[in-house]
C-alpha cells in the first residue's frame, strides 16, 4: 500500500514538472514573439494604413499628406498642404476644411476632445486655429516661428491636457509652449552646444509632451531624437551613433507607445528601414523595411492588439 502511495507521489511530481517546463516553454515562446505593427503612415508616395503583414489595406487616394490620425471611431484624419478631410473607411468625406487664400501651406492637423480640429497654416500671417465640425473658426491666434519660410515655420503643433500648444518651429531652434491667448510661456531650445549646436541643424519637427512631463523631440537635420526635462536638459539622446545600421535619417514622425519604446519615422531613408521602433535602452525591436517612407505614422496594432489610450505623438 505505502508502495503504491509513494509511486503515485512520484508520477504526480514528474506530471507537475512536465507541467511547469511546459509553461514555460510556451511563456517564453510568447514573450519571444516577432513583434508586429500595423500602422496608418503619411507618406510621399502612400497615405494610408498597413497591416501588420506589411500590406495597404486602406489608401487615401492621395500621397504627400503632412499629419494625419485614425480616430477612436475607426474615420481617419488627414492633412495635406492645402486641405484636410476626415474619411470614413468606405472614403465618404465627413469633415474638410481648406486653406485660406493668403496662407502657403497647411501644417498639421489634430481632432481635440469635443470635436473641435487643430490646424495649423503656414506662410505670410502663420497662425494656430481651432475649428468647429463646420469649419468655423473658433480661435485663433499668430505664432511665432522666427522666419518667413513658410514650409520651414512649423510642423506637428498638439494641445496639451493643460490648454496650452506645443509648436515646434524648425528654423528657430526651439519647441514653444503657447497659451490659448497666443502667449509663450515657455521655449525649449534645440541648438545646445551639447547637441552639435547651430551647425547640427537639430530643427525641432515632432515635440511630444509625454506623461511624466517630459518632452520627446525627433530632430530632423540633426538625425536624432532627444527626451528634454521640463527645464530643457537632455536627459536621454539616440542618433546614429547608437546603431551600426544608421536608421536615422531626416526624423520627422515619431511616437511613444504604451511600454516606454518610441517608433521613429525616417522620412529620407535610402536604405531599407523606414520606421523604426527603439527601447530605452537604445535596442531596435520592430523596424518597417517596406517600400513606402513616412512623413508621420501613427501604429495601430501590435501583434493583433489595439494600442490604448490616446496615441502620443
Amino acid at each position: 500500500m505505502e508502495s503504491t502511495i509513494n509511486n503515485k507521489k512520484q508520477v504526480m511530481k514528474i506530471n507537475l514538472a512536465v507541467f511547469v517546463l511546459l509553461v514555460g516553454t510556451i511563456s517564453l515562446t510568447l514573450a519571444d514573439e516577432p513583434i508586429r505593427h500595423s500602422f496608418f503612415i503619411a507618406g510621399p508616395s502612400f497615405t494610408g494604413i498597413i497591416d501588420e503583414e506589411g500590406k495597404e489595406i486602406w489608401d487615401s487616394g492621395r500621397p504627400a499628406a503632412r499629419d494625419g490620425f485614425v480616430l477612436a471611431g475607426g474615420t481617419v484624419l488627414i492633412a495635406w498642404s492645402d486641405e484636410v478631410k476626415e474619411f470614413t473607411r468606405d472614403k465618404k468625406v465627413v469633415f474638410h476644411f481648406a486653406k485660406s487664400p493668403e496662407a502657403r501651406e497647411i501644417g498639421t492637423v489634430q481632432r481635440l476632445e469635443g470635436g473641435r480640429t487643430l490646424i495649423t497654416e503656414l506662410g505670410p500671417k502663420p497662425r494656430l486655429m481651432e475649428v468647429d465640425a463646420a469649419g468655423k473658426i473658433l480661435l485663433e491666434f499668430p505664432l511665432q516661428p522666427e522666419t518667413d519660410n513658410a514650409h520651414m515655420q512649423t510642423r506637428m503643433a498638439r494641445k496639451l491636457k493643460s490648454g496650452n500648444y506645443l509648436v515646434p518651429h524648425l528654423l528657430a531652434f526651439k519647441v514653444k509652449e503657447y497659451t490659448p491667448k497666443g502667449e509663450v510661456v515657455q521655449e525649449f531650445p534645440t541648438d545646445m552646444d551639447d547637441l552639435g549646436g547651430r551647425k547640427a541643424e537639430n530643427w525641432p519637427f515632432t515635440a511630444i509632451r509625454l506623461e511624466n512631463g517630459n518632452t520627446l523631440v525627433n530632430l530632423t537635420h540633426g538625425h536624432k531624437t532627444v527626451e528634454l526635462d521640463s527645464q530643457g536638459k537632455v536627459i536621454w539622446k539616440i542618433s546614429n551613433d547608437d546603431f551600426p545600421e544608421k536608421p536615422f535619417a531626416d526624423p520627422c514622425g515619431g511616437q511613444r507607445l504604451p511600454n516606454g519604446n518610441t517608433v521613429i519615422a525616417s522620412y529620407a531613408a535610402s536604405g531599407p528601414i523606414k520606421i523604426f521602433e527603439v527601447t530605452p535602452e537604445k535596442k531596435i525591436v520592430w523596424k518597417y523595411e517596406g517600400k513606402h517612407r513616412a512623413h508621420e505614422i501613427q501604429i495601430l496594432t501590435t501583434n493583433g492588439k489595439p494600442l490604448e489610450g490616446p496615441p502620443l505623438k
